[in-house]
């Protein structure tokens, strides 16, 4: 039997979407980290189309902690802009570059469950939080050369569809597949102190840089969910944009550093 290829999860955001440019490079990295013989699943946001549906619609949107609250009006465009038109674009970049992608939500399988997520009590409304991920679902695409594009809608134990942040199903699929990699690309170098990226980030300090506020708004959840998964075991975990990844080059985040 041959052995198993090492998984990089790869998580896009939404703000890269709508670039053109980017989805280029995006397609040409997938193919060189499978050239390289590194299986990718790739999880995606999509927050821009949601903003502009919202804006659009007139439906009233905003975050909590890089977060966005999710009424149940909120909830219906927030799964058209996930699970209709960001996951149909990816997969079609992807498709149209030689890659056999094939779309899916966390509701789809039963892939990702979750319960609802309040923190520090604040009720954000239809977001959930992940209780666990059906890996082996996934393990018969990847046998037959797929590549799974995942939108992080997701699945309630109570039976109802959830906005997931895209950057925490991420996390919860690398665990769970014990990946080796877990990539956040997003359209800045790394994790910025005045300016500079990071080279390393310990995960004991991430709470502190968010505290004083050198790490803000959508960077704060990925920060978070790179250094869960790394307290929980994962090899790697990398914030960086699409060059920079492509160079190995980014913020890493790693285990708490010994004094």
């Amino acid at each position: 039997m041959s052995p198993t290829p090492p998984i990089h999860v790869i998580k896009i955001g939404g703000h890269q979407m709508d670039d053109n440019a980017f989805l280029a490079r995006f397609v040409a990295a997938v193919r060189d980290v499978q050239s390289r013989g590194i299986q990718p699943i790739i999880v995606h946001g999509g927050g821009q189309e949601i903003d502009r549906l919202h804006r659009d619609l007139q439906v009233p949107s905003f975050t909590v902690q890089g977060l966005r609250v999710t009424t149940e009006q909120s909830l219906r465009l927030v799964k058209m802009a996930l699970n209709g038109l960001a996951n149909s674009r990816l997969v079609r970049w992807l498709v149209n570059g030689g890659v056999a992608a094939i779309g899916l939500s966390g509701v789809d399988l039963g892939l990702i469950r979750v319960e609802k997520y309040e923190p520090d009590g604040i009720n954000l409304g239809r977001v959930g939080r992940v209780v666990e991920v059906q890996a082996d679902r996934l393990m018969p695409l990847l046998a037959a050369g797929f590549v799974p594009v995942i939108s992080p809608i997701s699945l309630g134990r109570d039976g109802l569809s959830y906005n997931v942040n895209a950057d925490h199903a991420a996390e919860a699929v690398a665990l769970a597949l014990q990946a080796a990699g877990l990539v956040f690309i997003t359209n800045v170098r790394g994790v910025l102190i005045a300016g500079q990226p990071l080279r390393v980030l310990p995960v004991d300090q991430v709470e502190e840089l968010i505290g004083e506020g050198f790490i803000t708004g959508g960077m704060i959840p990925k920060v978070r969910a790179a250094a869960a998964a790394v307290n929980r075991g994962l090899a790697t975990a990398i914030i960086t944009d699409i060059e920079r990844y492509a160079l190995g080059e980014g913020t890493f985040i790693v285990a708490r550093m010994e004094a």
